[in-house]
């Protein structure tokens, strides 16, 4: 049983996949000061989750009990929510923007829709608190919102962007301190063990990936190649090129079952690679540069917020070809003459954890957030 004077804490995740569950039990874990009653849903459905959530939970035994604070992850409509269960009206609230809507890219394939950026403005609205975990998100959110609302006929309040804007706060998704490991080996710039970490579809540009292998080969740089992620059943099409035309390179390629496992490739891996056209945050880039690999990146997204500027290539958005020449031109370089590796100490869990009890209490104590 919680002790009596422990702050109640609901804490809601609508569409509870990958770094969605991972964020909220790493919070719950590192924040025991809190008693804590969380709900989450399964990862599926997603035009369903992200409208219907506050239905799903309408009756909900969890939800007619009072709580001192509520924290919700951004595909949770919580403007229903708090209709649906009016005690709740009045309860401080957080929003944990883990994505956003407005600069969701459109695999071409999507039903067309404004509801998941209504869901995502109108939370922004009625929670009193706004966490992005990453400055571009929150960026991104304020002036897609803006342009969004620049569209509608009439009957806007004045100063709305605003007041979001006035709320917002920057708390990345930590990255557990056991990551963070000494390395004995340096980094073989002959033939560069080289890790493209990301889930397995179209909006980590895998596509671009194969544009830069195949352009590194003609350079006649030698490498080894580790391609692992999360899969789904439908794949875009160059992962089966990129394993067909390097696999004599291939160290790694799939899902790694097993988490030691994952964790030994990012000690083991020389660079870490993005091609991404989507990341809020980048978390699987963070992990690896926390465990010791150089990162290579495109000039985009949050990337820039903890990739040095050296490890860096020109992102070429609408030309991909010379997006991959820039990245063969980067990593050059970067083979040429090493970088000490940059450990993103600031996103380890031992520092953010205190930024995480600091906005709780805050809220709670509608205070203001130093």
């Amino acid at each position: 049983m919680p002790s009596s004077h422990q702050p109640r804490i609901l804490l809601l995740s609508a569409y509870d996949a990958g770094s969605h569950k991972r964020w909220r039990e790493q919070l719950v874990a590192s924040q025991p000061e809190f008693h804590w009653v969380v709900l989450a849903l399964p990862p599926r459905f997603f035009r369903w989750r992200i409208r219907g959530n506050a239905l799903t939970w309408l009756q909900e035994p969890a939800l007619k009990a009072p709580y001192d604070l509520l924290i919700v992850t951004s595909m949770v409509d919580l403007a229903s929510l708090k209709g649906f269960h009016p005690h709740l009206a009045r309860t401080p609230t957080i929003l944990y923007m883990h994505e956003n809507q407005f600069a969701y890219p459109d695999s071409g394939r999507q039903h067309s829709s404004a509801e998941p950026k209504i869901v995502n403005l109108y939370s922004a609205v009625a929670a009193d608190r706004v966490l992005f975990n990453s400055a571009w998100n929150r960026d991104s959110f304020l002036e897609g919102a803006y342009r969004f609302l620049e569209k509608m006929p009439d009957g806007l309040p004045d100063g709305l962007i605003s007041s979001i804007r006035e709320k917002s706060h920057v708390i990345p998704v930590p990255i557990e301190d056991r990551l963070f490991v000494q390395r004995h080996s340096t980094l073989n710039a002959r033939c560069p063990h080289l890790l493209w970490n990301h889930r397995w579809e179209y909006d980590k540009a895998p596509d671009r990936l194969l544009l830069l292998l195949e352009a590194l080969a003609e350079s006649g740089q030698d490498f080894r190649l580790s391609v692992v992620g999360e899969q789904f059943r439908n794949q875009p099409g160059a992962f089966a090129r990129i394993r067909e035309a390097h696999s004599d390179r291939i160290v790694n390629w799939g899902y790694l079952e097993s988490r030691a496992d994952y964790d030994r490739l990012l000690a083991e891996a020389d660079v870490v690679i993005s091609t991404a056209l989507h990341d809020f945050q980048g978390l699987s880039v963070l992990e690896a540069m926390g465990s010791g690999c150089i990162a290579l990146a495109p000039d985009r997204l949050a990337y820039p917020e903890y990739v040095p500027a050296a490890q860096l290539y020109a992102s070429h958005e609408s030309d991909p070809a010379a997006e991959a020449d820039a990245a063969v031109q980067c990593l050059g370089w970067l083979l040429t003459d090493p970088p000490e590796p940059c450990e993103p100490t600031a996103w380890r869990l031992s520092e953010l954890q205190k930024k995480y009890y600091k906005v709780i209490s805050a809220t709670l104590h509608r205070q203001t957030v130093c």
